[in-house]
């Protein structure tokens, strides 16, 4: 998003009716409501940070003299925190960790804006505070990906990962490094991939990888060879792999199932994704968070014509990228697992 300029007049108006009191920067990171200029958005505020890349906690303090509901995203519309509602006179207090860097969305992307943008929106946004502060040793989440997984920068469009960031508290941050069109073969390739999000892994880091909807041409034995380099690569580096199948195509059989090969991932040499994921993290002894089966068995639910509100079947004829609700429910799915796994411990979630 980017930094937006406003009269002085009309930002006091809307602070007038939004908080009671704003925090002052008085550190070098900036602390409060001066960093922040009237958004698009009817009520919302677009705050801006100069800080180097890394991981800050955000604080908010939520709540006016009239009710509200605010929600707040970040960077490459990341949904921080969900829709948070305020009764009139209320004040609560709400953090989270965010994880800055450059690019800020997906790492062949645009560039996007160097520090850290964000935007407190929702119904009625009432903020009367904000306060930012490194936190160095703060965990990482870190996702490899593709498309359905990624920092989308442009509506309708939506990743799940960009989703996951409000399931977690503070302490925790996502750090979204998949990409769009990427299979093993060229996420292993790309020196602004793979590479990267090594060289910045540290103990106890957890790494979801999923990785098969670019994989059409990818024979089996290099598959399989591709992800256990991935595992190994980032074991050595004393983190968490975590493999996960991927999400699947809105496909239907006539029968109201989803098709076999389309759907649910067979490549044209005939490779079950899936299953070669599911196999692979028995031999190798990673946790397997298995999102096919748990997308397959919401799509056949909602059935052909419910489910078209998860994909982008009527805005774009897309049945493979997800929308906001679709991404949002994935999301779930996955940060469910991540708790009922032990992957992340219970105390790290909302």
């Amino acid at each position: 998003m980017k930094r937006k300029t406003a009269l002085a007049a009309t930002l006091l108006t809307l602070l007038t009716a939004t908080a009671t009191t704003t925090a002052h920067a008085d550190t070098p990171y900036g602390q409060g409501l001066d960093h922040c200029t009237t958004a698009a958005e009817p009520g919302a505020l677009a705050c801006h940070f100069d800080l180097a890349p890394g991981t800050y906690d955000v604080t908010v303090t939520l709540g006016g003299d009239t009710a509200g509901a605010t929600a707040i995203t970040g960077e490459t519309r990341r949904a921080l925190l969900a829709e948070t509602p305020t009764g009139a006179g209320e004040r609560i207090r709400r953090s989270f960790t965010v994880d800055v860097r450059d690019p800020e969305g997906e790492p062949t992307g645009p560039t996007g804006t160097p520090g850290l943008d964000l935007l407190l929106g929702g119904p009625a946004p009432r903020v009367a505070a904000l306060r930012i502060s490194p936190a160095p040793t703060a965990t990482r989440l870190f996702l490899i990906g593709d498309s359905t997984v990624c920092d989308q920068p442009g509506a309708p469009y939506t990743g799940w990962g960009q989703q996951l960031p409000v399931h977690l508290k503070r302490g925790t941050a996502v750090a979204n490094h998949a990409d769009s069109g990427e299979s093993t073969v060229t996420y292993l390739a790309d020196p602004a991939l793979f590479d990267r999000v090594e060289a910045e892994l540290r103990p106890g880091d957890p790494v979801l990888i999923q990785l098969a909807h670019n994989d059409k041409q990818t024979d089996a034995p290099t598959y399989r060879a591709n992800l256990t380099t991935l595992v190994e690569r980032i074991r050595a580096r004393g983190a968490t792999p975590v493999l996960v199948t991927p999400v699947v195509r809105r496909w239907f059989n006539a029968d109201g199932t989803l098709n076999n090969d389309i759907a649910l991932l067979v490549n044209g040499l005939g490779v079950d994704h899936p299953a070669e994921i599911r196999s692979l993290a028995a031999t190798l002894g990673t946790p397997l968070i298995d999102l096919t089966a748990l997308t397959r068995a919401r799509v056949e639910h909602l059935g052909p014509e419910a489910s078209k509100a998860l994909y982008l079947t009527t805005e774009k004829r897309d049945n493979t990228h997800t929308s906001l609700q679709g991404a949002t429910e994935y999301a779930a799915l996955v940060a469910t697992e991540l708790k009922t796994q032990g992957i992340l411990p219970e105390r790290r979630f909302r």
